[in-house]
């Protein structure tokens, strides 16, 4: 199937009875965590800028805590040549035994596509690790992230299309994250040592300040999405770009566990 064809399946998800409201205020609902004054929340709280330059980046972290969550996050990330960088958007929780449920998207060179980062770490264990190219560029227009948390699983999305789930298989002896709430944090920094081509491909700080964008902010923290699980079409959206947009999957690196592949890898 095109990829025309699987966007025109995407249905439009209405939400109901928010708990924080649609299209959230930045200075409502969050606040900067770091970076000396390059956050800036703009437009009356409508819209979220972090920088990155050569002494610092940013950060910001929502001021609600939420235990389950259909949280969704409009980015634009940074245009042009972003090698070195990383702009993170994820969930996570305090303590040594937290939980966390990541995006991050690590840069490249002008006209290389952006890395789509996913992981779950559940009670301090991650090493979850999938990775997406995208279907659009990225930087060029904002395009909605989202996170649908619920005991049933976790499936993250892009633009409505599922792209990754990680079910809930305590039943099979897998931490799943259910006891602890999180907070939404997001940063813009530098790891060149690692980001791009393994590190191989540096900042280039004549391009600096780099500069990542938000809105539309939306948590639903009540709704139909609590029992939701994906139905016949959604699993076929998410084959979709497994297949054709997957780049590194856990499951599938038999060298990196030579003791057998972890247990959800063999039994979802």
């Amino acid at each position: 199937m095109s990829m025309a064809s699987m966007l025109l399946l995407i249905p439009v998800l209405l939400i109901s009875s928010l708990v924080v409201a649609s299209a959230g205020n930045f200075n409502q609902d969050f606040r900067v965590t770091w970076g000396d004054g390059r956050a800036k929340m703009l437009n009356d709280g409508q819209l979220l800028t972090l920088s990155l330059d050569k002494a610092s980046g940013s950060g910001f972290e929502s001021k609600n805590e939420y235990l389950f969550g259909k949280i969704d996050m409009q980015l634009k990330l940074v245009a042009g040549n972003s090698a070195g960088t990383v702009t993170a958007y994820y969930l996570k929780s305090e303590g040594s035994t937290w939980d966390e449920i990541d995006f991050e998207f690590l840069g490249n060179l002008s006209g290389n596509p952006y890395i789509l980062h996913t992981n779950v770490f559940s009670q301090g264990k991650g090493n979850r690790e999938q990775q997406f190219y995208l279907w659009f560029d990225p930087t060029a227009d904002f395009h909605t992230y989202s996170i649908l948390w619920n005991p049933q699983g976790i499936v993250f999305s892009v633009d409505g299309t599922p792209i990754r789930e990680f079910k809930n298989q305590e039943s099979n002896g897998v931490p799943f994250p259910k006891s602890q709430a999180m907070r939404i944090h997001s940063s813009l920094w530098n790891a060149d040592d690692w980001a791009t081509m393994g590190g191989r491909v540096k900042t280039d700080w004549n391009a600096a300040p780099f500069t990542a964008s938000y809105r539309n902010f939306n948590a639903a923290t009540k709704g139909d999405w609590l029992s939701q699980e994906l139905d016949s079409t959604s699993l076929e959206r998410l084959r979709w770009v497994q297949k054709n947009y997957m780049i590194y999957n856990y499951c599938a690196d038999v060298n990196r566990f030579p003791q057998g592949l972890p247990v959800e890898c063999t039994t979802s």
